[in-house]
């Protein structure tokens, strides 16, 4: 139970994502200027916002835990800390932060487009179920008794509550049975093995593709980036291995890294991975060389985040006009059904 309330209770001393970001910024900026880690953080603390999260981070810092820790135990999202992690091995704060920034501030653009497309068609659909409501309760019942007089109107008026009543609870059952999933998934996903929330992410079909594209971009980073240092292929796998705030690119790197020391060739092992895409393996076959490998591995990830951007304004923009769509038929369809009793009754006459 403790456990459970802790996912849905909001830490005091947590920053939203938008000020992550901005503290991100700052603390970059300050770095790029000539401050120590330590000094920039003394320097955010003079915003109050800041302030306890900069210390938290200092406090951390101070018993000898890795700067992506510090930052993991202030509560920074996940994207952050896995790039933070990069520090760890190249010791290159700069440019771990950069790439960080860049990554983060994209995925926040991208989540507030959304948000903004998807505001109104929620608005609507909120307005659309009071309606159904009101119909149900107060309109239908009202017809029943103007046209109990005529039989055929009343058998209309019964048929046409009865589907107004099946169209209303289909619409509450989905819109509990998403957010009854939502909330359960949330609380469940911990607990369930990854080789098993692979299995489930395999039947989802648009959040496959998502999936499939964002590892990607992930794995081409995180192996570019690893690669940049002078690592060997084999300690780059056990690196991202060691990292756990993207679990599904940790399991595919110990997969790697057991078959790996099974005598398997790494485009062999590319292809059994389900959330990868296939240029991987002519990638990893045009490239013996470590330079050229992580060029390539670079310009890649540039590409597959060129192709998540438009992607995403493709269906943000999708969003309004199919649902503006499905909720005039809707309209339309209930208002035939209110309109059809009326068409009965003049027929009698």
């Amino acid at each position: 139970m403790v456990s459970f309330l802790k996912k849905f209770t909001k830490d005091p001393t947590k920053l939203k994502e938008n000020q992550q970001l901005l503290f991100l910024k700052r603390l970059n900026r300050l770095l790029d200027h000539g401050y120590s880690f330590t000094d920039a953080l003394e320097v955010i603390k003079w915003d109050r916002q800041f302030e306890q999260v900069a210390e938290i981070i200092r406090l951390e810092l101070t018993k000898g835990k890795y700067m992506d820790e510090a930052f993991k135990t202030a509560g920074f999202h996940a994207t952050v800390v896995s790039y933070i992690y990069f520090v760890r091995i190249n010791g290159d704060v700069l440019t771990s932060m950069n790439k960080c920034i860049q990554m983060f501030e994209h995925r926040l653009n991208s989540f507030e487009k959304f948000k903004r497309v998807i505001r109104y068609p929620v608005i609507l659909f909120g307005f659309f179920m009071v309606l159904l409501l009101f119909l149900k309760f107060f309109v239908l019942p009202a017809f029943a008794e103007m046209f109990q007089s005529s039989d055929a109107s009343t058998r209309s008026i019964v048929i046409s509550i009865n589907i107004i009543n099946v169209l209303g609870t289909l619409f509450i059952c989905i819109v509990v049975l998403v957010t009854i999933a939502m909330i359960f998934w949330k609380f469940i996903k911990d607990n369930i093995a990854i080789e098993q929330q692979v299995l489930i992410y395999e039947k989802l079909p648009v959040f496959r593709h998502i999936l499939r594209l964002q590892m990607s971009y992930y794995f081409a980073t995180h192996m570019s980036m690893f690669l940049k240092t002078g690592m060997s292929l084999k300690n780059v796998i056990t690196h991202m291995a060691g990292q756990k705030e993207i679990p599904l690119l940790a399991y595919y790197a110990e997969r790697m890294q057991s078959q790996l020391q099974q005598g398997f060739y790494i485009t062999h092992l590319l292809e059994q991975m389900t959330f990868l895409e296939s240029q991987f393996t002519s990638i990893f076959d045009n490239n013996n060389n470590i330079a050229d490998l992580q060029q390539d591995l670079t310009a890649y990830a540039e590409f597959l985040q060129e192709i998540m951007e438009s992607k995403m304004m493709r269906m943000i923009t999708l969003i309004q006009p199919i649902f503006f769509t499905a909720l005039a038929c809707c309209i339309i369809f209930i208002y035939l059904t209110l309109m059809w009793p009326m068409f009965q009754l003049i027929n009698t006459i």
